[in-house]
């Protein structure tokens, strides 16, 4: 099937193209800053976002999708589950 989009730059409000599963880690970084993040099993989500910054969010639910720009999902105090990085 012919992308009839092919020619169009990507955007941050563009659709997401891709994904991959993310392996909550303190020290790996993920293999490419996020657009979003996928939250499948509910949780609290520890991340470093793409100025240094972090923070632990808190309760989120199952099936979230935040838009958030990740380097990094940290294992410590991470207890969400089932989690993708969108981009």
């Amino acid at each position: 099937m012919a992308d009839q989009y092919a020619n169009l730059s990507p955007d941050l409000a563009s659709p997401y193209i891709g994904g991959f599963a993310v392996s909550p880690s303190d020290s790996a970084v993920l293999s490419q800053p996020t657009r979003a993040v996928f939250v499948g099993g509910a949780g609290n989500l520890a991340v470093t976002y793409l100025d240094g910054s972090t923070d632990t969010l808190q309760s989120v639910t199952a099936g979230s999708i935040l838009p958030i720009r990740v380097t990094k999902v940290m294992a410590t105090n991470t207890t969400a589950t089932k989690i993708s990085g969108l981009y």
